[in-house]
Formats: C-alpha cells, structure tokens, sequence
C-alpha cells in the first residue's frame, strides 16, 4: 500500500480511505471487522466514518461497531487514523429525539457535546480528524475555530477538515484561523469521480493553496462507475428509478468506459478509482465495501499506474473543467 501525507500535516496515510457508511445498516458487525482487519492487513490505516452513520439503525451505530473492533487491542487503535464528522442532528441524554436547537450544527456547544458522544462510541482517547460534515452559515468562524482549539489543547482531537465545502467556504476559514495562528483545515472530503468533476473549478485549488488533502467520496457514483452496463447486460443488476435514468442519461459514455477497462484488462471500478489516484491534490479516495471481493477490487487500484493516453482518453469520455475563471471564458 503506498502512504501520502494527509494535507500539509505529517501524519501519514494510506492512498485509499476505508469508509465506513455501510457498517450496521448493510453490513454486520462481525463482518465490519473483518473488512476493518484485512484494511490493516494490506496496509490501509485511514478510515472515515460520521457520528452520523448508521441512523438506519440509530445514529452512532457505526461509530460503535468501529470502537468495538478498537476495544479487541492488538494495537488496532495504535495503527488506525480514524476520521469522523459531526454537524447533522444528534439525540443527546435527556434528549432523545432529534431536531431541538443546539442538537446540531457547528456552534460551540455542539461541537464539544459532539466530540466527547464520538469518544464515547469509539472507545478512544482522541479522534485523529474532526471533519464538519456541511458549512454552517450562521456560525461565525471565531467560535467554531475557538472550540476546536479547545478541543486540541485537551488532546480530544489533532486535526480538522470540512467536507462539501465550496472553495470560498475554505479560503474563509484559513483566513479566520490565520487570524488566531490557528492550523485550520487541513483536509476537505468532497463529492468526486470521472462524472462529477465540478470541485476542479474552484475547490481543488483553493485546497492546494491551503495545503489541504482532497478525500473524494463517491469514487464511484454509488456504483455507476464500476460496470453497471456489464452487469445489466449479464442480468446481474436491474436498475430502477433515479438510477436507471442515470444510466440511461450517461449510457454511451459508460459503454466507452467500460470497453476502455476491458482493453486495459481492469474491472471499470479499478480504472475510476487508479484515475482519481493520479489526479492532483488527491490524497485518499473513499471506499466503502460491503463485501470482501469489492475491497480486493478496490486494494487492487493502488497498483494500477495509467499510461497519459489513457488519461487523455479518460478526460475524452468524460470532459472535466478548467480552473475558474478560465473555465468559464469564452
């Protein structure tokens, strides 16, 4: 496995990140750990999950089951850089249904009731990142910078990223942290892959102006990208709703792909998640297997190295953006 550095920190890190969404609500536990096991036995040590995660069940359910997996030792913490994310609605003692003022977002309060709830659930003394899951408009940046330095001076937490921010939001909290000789955010999880490629505008350069670690999640858009038109041709996978149209919408530039793969000898998923590797700023694309033949798969892109015809080929069938304002001359 190779390592990288996450942002402009020295902490090292895996060049794929194990996401956790799936863990509780489509995976069960015992079979969370082992996923979480062969992650450490290959060499991945980043995971990212959300206090969040799991809600299907109830909200925190995946940051439990990875605690769990840490309480078993063998120095399962020790190797492990875990991520996890708060801002949406959490219950809370004496409350427990969502949706009452303070169960949320990034004001003070929240986030130290946060942080200690995702101690709790994953069973450690500190969370390697705290990552605000969605940019908060009505919070002012000098108290959320305020609690998570209060946060940092109790070794609670070590680093802060954002996750779908827009490139103003970033440039907006760098300057308010430079103002309290704050670190800031050193990482920004963003929505990326071969169709989705809107943050090259303006997030992905304001992050490496930062020094911020780029973290794409969705790497494969929900499995669009890895052989749906393979899959329906061989009857394995029957699309329906939002998906088939999504398919239906992208379907001759998904046969290129695929057919690109083929020539290539990968499976589609290998390529999209290699391409997002060789693309700048890039430090660790997200997976999230529910089984253990989608992780060997995923393990497998680290070592596909693309030749610049088959980038090219790649930018042919699906047309990126300039940085702004270039991309929008005429």
């Amino acid at each position: 496995m190779e390592y990288t550095h996450l942002g402009r920190t020295g902490l090292s890190v895996s060049r794929l990140c194990l996401g956790t969404m799936n863990f509780g609500p489509q995976t069960e536990e015992a079979d969370s750990h082992k996923i979480m096991d062969a992650a450490h036995d290959v060499g991945i040590n980043f995971f990212d999950t959300a206090n969040g995660y799991g809600r299907q069940i109830y909200p925190g359910r995946t940051e439990e089951i990875i605690g769990n997996w840490f309480a078993q030792g063998g120095g399962r913490r020790e190797r492990t850089v875990i991520a996890t994310k708060l801002y949406g609605d959490m219950p809370f003692e004496g409350q427990p249904e969502s949706g009452w003022p303070n169960a949320g977002r990034l004001s003070a309060l929240n986030i130290r009731r946060a942080i200690d709830e995702s101690l709790k659930r994953l069973q450690t003394d500190h969370i390697d990142l705290i990552q605000f899951h969605h940019v908060d408009r009505d919070t002012p940046w000098e108290e959320i910078w305020q609690a998570c330095e209060v946060a940092t001076q109790q070794g609670k937490i070590i680093y802060v990223g954002s996750s779908n921010f827009s490139g103003w939001h970033i440039a907006q909290a760098q300057a308010a942290a430079a103002q309290r000789n704050f670190l800031g955010l050193v990482s920004e999880q963003s929505f990326y892959n071969l169709l989705t490629r809107d943050i090259e505008r303006e997030v992905i350069p304001a992050a490496q102006h930062y020094g911020l670690g780029i973290i794409p999640w969705s790497p494969l858009l929900g499995g669009l990208l890895g052989g749906v038109i393979k899959k329906e041709r061989d009857g394995v996978r029957r699309y329906e709703g939002r998906a088939k149209e999504s398919v239906e919408n992208h379907r001759n530039q998904l046969t290129d792909y695929e057919n690109l793969a083929d020539d290539l000898g990968v499976e589609p998923g290998e390529l999209g998640l290699a391409w997002l590797l060789h693309r700048p700023g890039i430090t660790a694309p997200i997976i999230g297997p529910r089984t253990a033949d989608q992780f060997d798969s995923a393990v497998r892109a680290v070592e596909l190295k693309l030749e610049q015809g088959v980038l090219d080929r790649l930018d042919e069938i699906f047309p990126g953006y300039k940085t702004a304002p270039e991309d929008y001359a005429w």
